[in-house]
């Protein structure tokens, strides 16, 4: 069972989870790796991650996850308002809080990421030296690294449209504007359902994405979110980062991902020159009782342990 633990990122109380590894077969005379974990759009620790987390402590590797500002058991105000760059903010807070965790060996940090979190996890790495390796489970990245992408709910651009999919766009983005003037004005923010059923203005609303989300939905979960996160994501470009890159990287893609670009991962995890592997599913089939979840989390397992195993040692 993880210990909880909080940690301060630009002067907000963070809540996190630490899974111990449950053995040194990783250590080195530095100490143990441990790997950083956060949820993707909208989600919070307690939906999915808590399994994740036990089977890479189980393989040798301590695990901190922690919720956002403004989500689930963390502080923060305004709440439910997903603020991008204060995310990847997080994510360096929790690095620092990682790397002064007992017999843990600073310089081997390892960055995951699924979904939304999965493209921030590359933008998070950029430039360190301390990231031993990096996850990015059905990340979500922007098709064209010089583009930001089509004015759309966070949903796979190269799907096709419903024929109401134009109108509920438009009123998605009415008030994705009408939030940022909130923000702009010191009001209180224009929240929306992160996901609902198809026709419903919501973030995510392609047929059976609420009830998958449902599925995962942890206690400290709540179905809503600045609705001008339709305007801010499009804007959001981890692919840059990709190329950058000299970690080692394993991508995990759903082939029939509906939430976010197949292609787009595709192309920034050759950039990446990561290895890549191939599910046969959808983008919330890789949680804990979903047909993929074992598979997915064994080949975690498998990676992380192959290339941060301590060499040996010659005679």
């Amino acid at each position: 069972m993880p210990t909880s633990t909080t940690f301060q990122s630009q002067g907000v109380a963070l809540d996190a989870w630490h899974f111990p590894a449950v053995d040194d077969r990783l250590a080195t005379p530095a100490g143990r790796p441990c790997v950083v974990m956060a949820h993707g759009f909208a989600g919070t620790k307690d939906c999915g991650l808590e399994s994740f987390g036990e089977n890479l402590a189980a393989a040798g590797l301590d695990v901190l996850a922690f919720d956002y500002r403004g989500f689930g058991a963390s502080a923060g105000e305004p709440r439910q308002v997903i603020s991008l760059s204060g995310q990847v903010e997080d994510y360096q807070a929790a690095l620092r809080t990682a790397a002064q965790l007992p017999g843990v060996d600073p310089d081997r940090l390892v960055l995951w990421g699924v979904s939304m979190s999965g493209g921030l996890v590359l933008e998070v790495a950029a430039g360190r030296t301390d990231i031993a390796a990096v996850i990015a489970l059905t990340p979500l990245v922007t098709s064209n690294p010089d583009k930001p992408a089509p004015a759309a709910p966070l949903t796979a651009p190269d799907q096709g449209l419903p024929t109401n999919r134009a109108a509920t766009t438009a009123r998605l983005l009415a008030q994705g504007i009408r939030d940022k003037r909130a923000a702009a004005a010191g009001r209180a923010r224009v929240l929306l359902p992160a996901v609902g059923r198809p026709g419903e203005v919501a973030l995510l609303n392609l047929p059976g994405t609420y009830d998958d989300y449902a599925s995962i939905a942890g206690p400290t979960w709540r179905n809503e979110v600045n609705a001008s996160i339709a305007i801010e994501a499009m804007r959001h470009r981890p692919n840059r980062f990709a190329k950058g890159l000299r970690v080692p990287i394993l991508f995990q893609i759903a082939d029939f991902d509906r939430c976010v670009s197949v292609g787009a991962a595709v192309k920034a995890a050759v950039q990446a020159r990561a290895q890549i592997r191939h599910y046969p599913c959808d983008h919330f089939d890789v949680y804990p009782g979903k047909p993929w979840h074992e598979s997915i989390s064994e080949h975690q397992v498998r990676f992380l342990t192959g290339v941060l195993t301590p060499a040996a040692v010659p005679a």
